[in-house]
């Protein structure tokens, strides 16, 4: 079988996958319902997930890409992406945290003792213990 070389197979790849911002958007505008169908699917995601925490491909994974692949993504990638990222993520934000802000400002701690006081401990958990609840549902 013939096979283009593995430069040319790359750079073709890089130079369509660049340039398919408008098809990519197309793809998303025109999908079915991605809620119901990814619901539907939720027995397979959990069989798939299984296998693999069973077959340790995570770890697996990670050991393949190693550190650097890690870091060199995200200071090529990931950093040039995180201030717009957050802008448009803003709102969304605001409307999540929400919940927690309320909690918080309804929170009453317990007594604060002298720094380094191990009853201060009570404080931390009254907060932490607060935010599980409200992330959860539960009282």
């Amino acid at each position: 079988m013939r096979v283009k070389s593995l430069a040319s197979i790359t750079a073709k790849w890089a130079s369509n996958a660049s340039n398919a911002s408008q098809a990519y958007k197309d793809g998303v505008s025109a999908s079915t319902d991605w809620a119901a169908a990814t619901t539907a699917s939720a027995d397979n995601w959990q069989q798939g997930v299984t296998r693999a925490a069973a077959d340790k491909r995570f770890e697996k994974g990670v050991a393949a890409a190693g550190n650097s692949t890690w870091q060199s993504g995200a200071i090529n990638k990931g950093a040039s992406r995180y201030g717009p990222g957050v802008g448009l993520a803003k709102d969304k934000f605001s409307s999540g945290f929400t919940k927690f802000a309320q909690v918080l400002t309804s929170l009453t701690l317990p007594p604060r003792f002298p720094k380094g006081d191990p009853q201060n401990i009570a404080r931390v958990q009254a907060v932490a213990t607060a935010l599980r609840n409200a992330k959860l549902g539960t009282s």
